[in-house]
């Protein structure tokens, strides 16, 4: 299965001074806020999405559309520790559904987070600022 959109919930989402927040803001038009089902981890200073069946738990963030997937994807891939052969990479990439704040419901690629997070505090929110976390 194959899409052109891309959920993010941490440091590729927009405002954030990071290189590939700006390559994913200036190579995607920005679709609006959405929401997936998960758990959201603290790791060091950014954020690790795992999955969730309970619809309580949430992850909030962002969706995009690609312009060049195919480029931007495996851009995205390296910066993410993604591999997609390597079952211990930190993160893999999946097709997952998320749901616009509008409530339209769409498939989007999403970046797991692929380690153990039982010793990683929670982020019970579903929303990463990582103003809250530094010091």
């Amino acid at each position: 299965m194959m899409s052109d959109r891309l959920f993010v919930y941490g440091t590729l989402m927009r405002g954030y001074d990071h290189p590939m927040a700006r390559l994913l803001s200036s190579n995607a038009e920005f679709l609006g806020t959405a929401a997936i089902p998960g758990r959201l981890y603290l790791m060091r200073r950014y954020p690790g999405l795992v999955p969730s069946d309970d619809p309580d738990e949430r992850v909030h963030g962002e969706l995009f559309r690609l312009h060049r997937v195919d480029e931007v994807l495996a851009q995205l891939d390296d910066y993410e520790g993604c591999g997609l052969s390597d079952q211990r990479s930190e993160y893999r990439r999946e097709i997952a559904q998320v749901t616009l704040d509008g409530g339209t419901e769409l498939d989007a690629f999403v970046y797991y987070f692929n380690w153990d997070v039982a010793r990683l505090p929670r982020i019970v929110s579903g929303r990463f600022q990582p103003e809250a976390f530094s010091g």
